[in-house]
């Protein structure tokens, strides 16, 4: 059985990036785990952040649920403020030997949002000590990818795709990711996808260091 892991800066990330490729992963009887680095708690205006991480878990349950994947964890870093730190760099190399993922998902290093950016580092930073390194697909959430190494055809999971991002209901309350990530699959497969059908996710292969952002201090 082939082992998926995702790495979803916050609750929505992975629903919005790479949802409908998760869901074909779980049709195709892989063993998917999404890792939720940060809670979201600072994803609501005006709401306490202990009551919106709240809210978000419940909510990436949720999803989860829709997705079809039963395996997922919240390491709980801080909000706005992710940081490749020793301790996280040794968290994610024990996941990487305990779970050996054949293949892993996270955002591209040149997303705007920094906690994703953190993410792609994170990544990075742990390949090169790895003996059997997996498979890297780099995927896009607020920002569009430039380079496309692969296309994933989703138009038969589309429904659970948007299902799922609406699941992250405090979200699609402040930001209709639910109708930008349909247009933005709808691009993506009339663009991309051909011979295909009209939805489409893209992903960049993660190849070596240069296809990150240079390697800063945490």
């Amino acid at each position: 059985m082939k082992r998926i892991l995702v790495l979803s800066p916050h609750p929505d990330d992975e629903a919005i990036g790479c949802g409908g490729t998760l869901r074909r992963h779980v049709e195709q009887g892989h063993d998917v785990l999404v890792v939720f680095l940060t809670s979201g708690e600072r994803g609501v205006r005006g709401q306490e952040p202990a009551e919106t991480a709240l809210i978000r878990e419940r909510e990436a349950a949720d999803a989860a649920t829709v997705l079809g994947y039963k395996k997922f964890e919240f390491w709980r870093q801080e909000d706005g403020a992710v940081r490749v730190t020793p301790a996280l760099l040794q968290r994610f190399i024990g996941m990487l030997q305990t779970w050996k993922p054949g293949l892993v998902y996270v955002p591209h290093p040149s997303e705007s949002h920094p906690d994703h950016r953190a993410a792609a580092r994170l990544v990075q930073r742990v390949l090169p000590s790895l003996v059997s390194r997996p498979d890297v697909l780099l995927y896009e959430v607020w920002t569009p990818l430039q380079q496309i190494d692969r296309v994933e055809d989703i138009s038969e999971q589309i429904d659970v795709k948007i299902a799922a991002i609406r699941a992250h209901r405090s979200q699609c309350a402040i930001m209709r990711f639910d109708e930008s990530s349909l247009g933005l699959a709808r691009y993506r497969g009339e663009m991309h996808s051909w011979p295909g059908g009209p939805y489409a996710e893209v992903f960049q292969r993660l190849r070596s260091r240069t296809d990150a952002e240079p390697v800063r201090n945490p």
